[in-house]
């Protein structure tokens, strides 16, 4: 198996839908109990696609490693772009996996949800799926969403939560990805959530060198960053606290498609999302953004210290 099979080529975007199954998380490493139908098969092998920033990518390398080492072939397509992209592909055949998190894609998938706990999310997800696609166990790690501001914006405009924010309305930019413009986690929430209106949205990226260096340098006053961003705690930003819960948790969870989803496969990403933890993933993201490393470098020699492929 050729470990660094990389296809080339874009395909088109769409709109979105995805998702299923489960009422807890791992439970055990047989990758049981997760929901979808089965009668998949994965000897053809599994392509996986990745979104358009580090740690997605790292876990696409990740879920590869651990297929590879139940001896499933491998293609990883990374740095796809948006669920705009990932979940049509997925959906048409163009990839066959990728990596999610619970919440964020609930919200993606049904804007009104409210469920916030594990369990209770996965059920939800299993309702908002459409045919073909499922989720399995969701594991151990977890990455959310957060709005950062530096430690003199923050003490400037006396900031420590999200709804602070609103006594400043029509004063403060904001930058994200710009899809967050429109979703719920997001401009859209924290304006209906909180009451909060921002004198101008900057399209940047996640999480990524371009919103962290606007955040730096001032141009924007509020950032959307990813909790297990090793720059929060090096720069010492500010994550605003979240007292009403508009940011649910986001356990990483593998969605997949059901033709894909056999015995084989639920097991060995069962088994990597028990060992797998937050702050494995955090470190895994410094290497990478920090350190220069190659993400698949990174992935594989993650997998090889912990026991996943040998």
């Amino acid at each position: 198996m050729n470990r660094r099979t990389l296809l080339g080529g874009l395909f088109a975007a769409a709109t979105v839908p995805a998702l299923a199954s489960c009422t807890s998380g791992i439970t055990s490493l047989d990758g049981e109990g997760s929901g979808g139908g089965g009668g998949g098969s994965s000897e053809g092998g599994v392509t996986i696609g990745t979104a358009n920033f580090t740690e997605n990518q790292v876990l696409g390398h990740l879920y590869a490693a651990a297929l590879e080492a139940a001896g499933v072939t491998t293609k990883v397509r990374p740095n796809l772009g948006t669920r705009e992209i990932l979940i049509p592909a997925l959906k048409g055949g163009d990839i066959d996996l990728l990596p999610e998190y619970q919440g964020a894609l609930l919200h993606y998938l049904d804007a009104k949800a409210e469920a916030a706990e594990e369990g209770t999310m996965q059920n939800a997800l299993a309702i908002a799926l459409p045919p073909g696609l499922q989720i399995l166990p969701y594991g151990e790690a977890e990455n959310a969403d957060a709005f950062a501001v530096t430690k003199q914006t923050a003490e400037k405009y006396g900031l420590k939560s999200l709804a602070d924010l609103a006594k400043h309305n029509g004063k403060l930019i904001i930058g994200a990805a710009p899809e967050v413009k429109k979703r719920t986690v997001g401009s859209v929430g924290l304006k209906d959530v909180y009451g909060v209106e921002f004198k101008e949205f900057k399209s940047l990226d996640s999480s990524g060198p371009l919103v962290k260096g606007a955040l730096k340098k001032g141009d924007v006053d509020v950032a959307n960053l990813f909790t297990t961003d090793t720059d929060i705690i090096a720069e010492g930003w500010v994550v605003l606290t979240d007292p009403k819960n508009l940011i649910p948790g986001q356990h990483v969870v593998p969605l997949i498609a059901d033709r894909k989803a056999d015995s084989t496969v639920r097991k060995a990403l069962a088994r990597l999302g028990s060992v797998l933890t937050t702050e494995d993933l955090t470190e895994l993201n410094r290497l990478v953004d920090k350190d220069r490393k190659d993400p698949e470098d990174v992935a594989y020699d993650w997998a090889a210290e912990h026991g996943i492929k040998k």
